[in-house]
């Protein structure tokens, strides 16, 4: 069919409007992801009519300048009905006349951003059909950057000015700002700007394939907004300035976006700048964002979450890293946080002002809000640091004669204040400070602080973050079974990994002490960016079954280390193994002073015989305040089985509790609630 294709429709002003880019203008077409966009195919005259049913033709897509399908930046499809969400698909249908051919192209929630060219293939005959930029989309439930909200959407990708707020905590004043992510030739900037980042340019496949994932733009953007390590956009100055425009006159992004383009990075810039073209170059690629503000924010250089002013004995400042702004501002994006777990998701911090390095580069986050919350230190990206800007305790040191520093006064309440945002659909500040941490003072607060500090110590001495190490047991793990656990390794670092894992069982007991080993793997692996893998540990009963306490308890403990960096990662697991149950029946109805039998029966779980076998009954107002034992001597293969008589002393509901003991299987219980009568 592509013989005889006059020309290709992209549909436009249809297809911008339902996809909430005709602020962008109608030169060209600029969809969201996940949602399906029409194209019109006008078919030469006199040509074949087309059938849906019996014309088949392959769409291609591609995007980057190395496009790709096992990166995803090359995908081919072909007419048919979207059965898998996560894929690109279309449909065809006739056109009102015969001439014309209307397809619909659902791209994938997943997709890479970018601009695609779009291909027609029939029988190897390809014909050119566009070009078209893919965003990211709120208005997609499957899109990682889905926003419930339709209100916060206008908000959070479409408006177009706001507020950054600055000032004191005691007097806040609002900076109005002009993000103007949908001025012409904006969008082409941002993608430029993503393209002038040092991981396009070090390996463009990997970058332009990474480019599905919010998290790792946002993060690329945290780097790309300054100058510091790249060609960012925006050089910092916090001194005297003699040349360039002063932060403070910027009023919006455009400028500035439109200057680096033309001419490299631009002069000068403070936080609310920095935090304003993050938000303008997000919102353009469709990510929700906000600025925020956080006034008397913490920049803790040494890391320990404690903000350290120092003085000589005369009560003079001595120099030191720690520092406390009147304000700072950054900016919050919205997204899932698949790498960390659900109960992560939503608001994201980064910082695109350079103060500290991350993973070697001026960056910051981006970091769950949630986790900055509850001093989840130990999640990615940069929640130390963050933490501390917001909650940070503050401790004022003199230094004696003698060298030794002595606290002499303190605060846990002057940093992290009214942290601020404009409020959905007005002008009006939002205080925020709720979602970033509990009550000053209050309880919860103290001790999440307190959470931090252990967190922030663990994560100091070497564990890498990036790495995340978890331990999953089987589903059934009775005493006597052999059954496999897995060690999973993810690598939610933005480059591969190469890690020496290690998988090891050994017997433990309740006070904590480590018996011999009853299992051992190992293995050398690379895990490349975004992926898992599986280290198995099969755990046999011929192994464990002589090493066990009869607590039952087994200690897993999986160990990677990357000796390139020299970090280590440990986790580790305690399992009990599950116990056979006893069955318990009473004969008859229990009455005061008349004798009732109890019988009793447990399967033996083990594949070899127990022997010294005994049930052991005993029940306040049951049995007199005594245990009964009924004892065996012989082995048994399969089951036990005995019957307990006992005479209750007290009617009412009591509870018969029963024990199973044996050379191989002890501490096996359990109970029956008994009625008794009068």
């Amino acid at each position: 069919m592509s013989q005889v294709i006059c020309y290709c429709d992209l549909d436009i002003k249809s297809n911008t409007s339902s996809h909430h880019t005709d602020l962008c203008g109608r030169e060209r077409l600029i969809v969201r992801r996940g949602q399906p966009f029409n194209i019109i195919l006008h078919l030469k005259p006199g040509s074949k009519e087309f059938k849906p049913g019996d014309t088949s033709f392959t769409l291609i897509v591609e995007t980057g300048p190395l496009p790709r399908a096992e990166s995803d930046t090359k995908v081919s499809f072909g007419l048919r009905d979207p059965t898998v969400d996560s894929e690109w698909s279309a449909s065809a249908s006739h056109g009102p006349s015969g001439n014309t051919v209307n397809v619909s192209i659902d791209s994938s929630p997943n997709a890479p951003i970018g601009v695609y060219y779009l291909t027609l293939d029939q029988d190897g005959q390809k014909t050119s059909l566009g070009q078209f930029t893919l965003l990211f989309n709120a208005w997609c439930s499957r899109d990682a950057v889905y926003m419930r909200n339709e209100s916060k959407r206008q908000e959070y990708v479409l408006a177009q000015c706001g507020q950054i707020y600055r000032g004191t905590h005691k007097r806040i004043k609002g900076k109005p700002w002009n993000f103007g992510q949908f001025e012409p030739g904006i969008l082409d900037i941002c993608l430029k700007l993503m393209d002038e980042n040092p991981k396009f340019v070090s390996n463009a496949d990997e970058d332009c394939s990474a480019r599905r994932n919010p998290i790792y733009v946002t993060r690329v953007l945290s780097a790309m907004i300054n100058s510091n390590d790249d060609r960012g956009v925006l050089v910092g100055n916090w001194g005297e300035i003699t040349d360039g425009v002063h932060p403070g006159k910027w009023i919006g992004s455009g400028d500035i976006l439109h200057q680096w383009a033309e001419s490299g990075s631009v002069r000068y810039g403070q936080c609310w700048v920095f935090a304003a073209l993050a938000c303008t170059v997000s919102r353009a690629l469709g990510i929700p964002c906000r600025v925020v503000t956080n006034f008397g924010s913490a920049h803790d250089t040494d890391a320990n979450l404690m903000i350290e002013n120092l003085y000589d004995e005369n009560g003079e400042p001595m120099s030191h890293g720690d520092s406390i702004w009147n304000f700072h501002v950054w900016v919050d994006s919205w997204m899932s946080r698949p790498d960390l777990g659900s109960e992560f998701d939503g608001w994201q911090t980064s910082d695109p002002t350079p103060q500290e390095t991350s993973e070697g580069v001026f960056c910051c986050g981006p970091s769950s809000l949630k986790a900055i919350k509850e001093g989840e230190l130990t999640k990615k990206y940069d929640a130390p640091f963050i933490f501390a800007e917001v909650n940070a305790d503050v401790v004022d040191l003199v230094r004696l004669s003698n060298g030794e520093f002595v606290k002499f006064s303190g605060s846990t309440k002057s940093v992290g204040r009214f942290i601020s945002t404009k409020a959905v659909g007005s002008d009006k500040r939002h205080d925020i400070t709720h979602q970033y941490k509990y009550p000053e003072g209050s309880k919860e607060e103290r001790q999440v602080y307190e959470k931090a500090q252990h967190h922030n110590k663990v994560q100091q001495r070497g564990e890498e973050p990036g790495l995340r190490l978890k331990i999953k047991l089987a589903n059934n793990m009775i005493v006597g079974s052999d059954f496999e656990v897995h060690a999973v390794l993810t690598n939610n670092c933005l480059e591969a990994k190469i890690c020496t894992f290690l998988f090891f069982a050994k017997a433990g007991g309740y006070n904590g002490r480590k018996g011999e080993s009853c299992g051992y793997t190992s293995d050398k692996v690379e895990v490349p960016s975004g992926e898992e893998r599986h280290l198995s540990l099969k755990l046999e009963y011929d192994r464990y079954g002589s090493v066990i306490s009869p607590d039952r308890l087994i200690q897993l403990s999986a160990i990677t280390i990357d000796k390139q960096i020299i970090h280590y990662h440990k986790v580790e697991k305690t399992i009990v193994l599950d116990e056979p149950e006893i069955e318990v029946k009473l004969v008859g109805e229990a009455t005061v002073n008349q004798l009732v039998t109890a019988e009793l029966s447990m399967l033996n779980p083990l594949p070899e015989p127990v022997q010294d076998c005994s049930f052991t009954v005993e029940g306040v107002g049951l049995t007199d305040g005594k245990p009964i034992t009924a004892r065996y001597v012989s082995s048994i293969p399969t089951d036990a089985k005995a019957s307990v008589e006992f005479s209750p002393t007290s009617a009412g509901s009591n509870v018969l509790l029963v024990n199973f003991d044996s050379d191989k299987l002890k501490n096996i219980n359990s109970f029956i609630n008994v009625v008794v009568k009068e």
